[in-house]
């Protein structure tokens, strides 16, 4: 196993997050703002457990795997 592979596939994988981040806030006077709902959405998905996830939510983490699953 390649880590520079690796690590090269989750450093794309969290600018894509990060891009996704931050047309969902607003920078104001040097401050990012997140909408409540978004908030309260994500800290709810960091407390369950991937079984307990909605299917879309699943089908969400498993598009993120399929862009390194082929690196092993």
């Amino acid at each position: 196993m390649d880590i520079e592979k690796l690590a090269d596939k989750q450093h794309e994988i969290w600018a894509h997050w990060m891009k996704y981040l931050f047309t969902q806030g607003e920078l104001k006077n040097g401050n990012f703002t997140i909408p409540k709902e978004k908030v309260d959405r994500w800290k709810k998905q960091l407390k369950t457990n991937y079984k307990d996830l909605t299917e879309s939510e699943k089908e969400s983490d498993r598009e993120q795997v399929r862009k390194f699953i082929n690196l092993f």
